[in-house]
């Protein structure tokens, strides 16, 4: 299996974000995670595709969004123009959701399905035909730096037999509270992709944080 370490920039220091995003470029990772946030659908607010977009010419790897807003349809063309290669929505903010993850494939990017904690994994076995990864939220959605929810563990294992099942190259993502001291939970259950935010923050380097992380997930992996 693999284990991609792909950082969330909403623990940057914003007043330096190109020279983090550069940073976190040079350090091995293998994406970078947007967190969008409208002040709606979760009780914090972020940025928009304008920052995203001024950060997509000094960054090599790719970049995905994560849309935590009402309406997301209404931009999927601006992340998407944005330079943002994968959309990561939640079921509950979308209208008709089979509609929406054609209209993100139509843009030309990948569609990813976040699942908050109390979101049922039932959703998924009706569009594994359209998506091409699935987040798990091991914290509730709307700030950095939560706890990690150790409860979310057998629900990895869950959605990993079915996307195992389905027979689809899918990835599985885990985000919230992802460290050092919890990412074995995660990847012995299934996940492939590790969101990390505050944890990269203290190493020493971000290099170090990207070579430890994935080296304990891949052991993790391999039982």
């Amino acid at each position: 299996m693999a284990a991609k370490i792909v950082p969330s920039v909403t623990t940057a220091d914003f007043s330096r974000l190109g020279e983090e995003v550069a940073a976190l470029d040079a350090g091995g990772i293998d994406r970078i995670h947007w967190d969008v946030m409208d002040g709606t659908f979760v009780p914090n607010i972020t940025f928009g595709p304008a920052v995203i977009k001024s950060c997509r010419p000094i960054a090599t790897v790719p970049f995905e969004v994560h849309i935590m807003a009402q309406r997301p349809e209404e931009l999927f063309e601006r992340y998407v123009e944005a330079g943002c290669s994968l959309l990561l929505v939640h079921p509950e903010t979308l209208r008709q959701p089979h509609q929406a993850y054609r209209e993100i494939r139509g843009l030309g990017a990948r569609v990813g399905v976040a699942l908050s904690p109390a979101t049922p994994v039932d959703h998924l076995s009706h569009v594994l035909d359209l998506i091409d990864l699935v987040l798990v939220m091991t914290v509730n959605p709307g700030f950095g730096g939560q706890a990690y929810l150790k409860s979310m563990v057998p629900k990895i294992a869950q959605v990993r037999a079915l996307l195992d099942w389905s027979g689809r190259d899918i990835e599985l993502e885990v985000d919230g509270g992802i460290g050092p001291a919890t990412i074995e939970g995660p990847a012995a259950a299934g996940a492939d992709v590790f969101v990390c935010g505050s944890a990269l923050w203290r190493y020493d380097s971000f290099g170090e944080a990207v070579a430890d992380l994935r080296q304990r997930a891949l052991r993790a992996q391999a039982g």
